[in-house]
């Protein structure tokens, strides 16, 4: 997402960055979800990206060499396909509405309005309202699935 003004960057020159936004930690503090389901979904994030399956990403020119490195590195990437598949799967499924939301918005990092309008769920345009009720289920089933049926606690309204 773009500021909505510029300003000057490092070098004192007029700029209208990108400017990340986390969405879990917005939900977080206005209490649309609990601490657990933002850990979770943190966690699912960063097995995401260890993945690697994300398709904007550049070579790692570190990888040029063989040997254990390589090795090591190729087996790290499938344990985390696998812990991200086993989430996603706890989730519904890539079919479903919460395993799609997950991978688009937590995994691939794009805001909760941008997958709502734009993907959606099997095609299907969402309000974001229904959309944030998307990523909440997803969120509790997630947190249930790495720390047990209880983990996703009291949200407040």
């Amino acid at each position: 997402m773009r500021l909505d003004k510029a300003i000057a960057d490092g070098a004192g020159a007029v700029a209208r960055p990108y400017r990340a936004v986390d969405t879990l930690a917005i939900m977080e503090r206005r209490g649309t979800i609990t601490r657990a389901m933002r850990e979770a979904g943190e966690d699912f994030r960063a097995r995401f990206q260890t993945a690697h399956l994300d398709p904007l990403k550049a070579a790692n020119l570190a990888r040029s060499g063989g040997g254990a490195a390589e090795g090591d590195l190729s087996g790290r990437v499938f344990a985390a396909r696998e812990h991200v598949w086993r989430a996603i799967c706890a989730c519904g499924g890539l079919a479903s509405a919460g395993g799609a939301c997950l991978w688009h918005v937590v995994g691939m990092g794009r805001s909760l309005k941008e997958w709502a309008l734009e993907q959606g769920w099997a095609g299907r345009r969402l309000s974001q309202e229904a959309a944030s009720g998307v990523l909440v289920a997803a969120l509790g089933a997630l947190a249930a699935h790495y720390n047990g049926p209880r983990s996703y606690g009291d949200v407040r309204s």
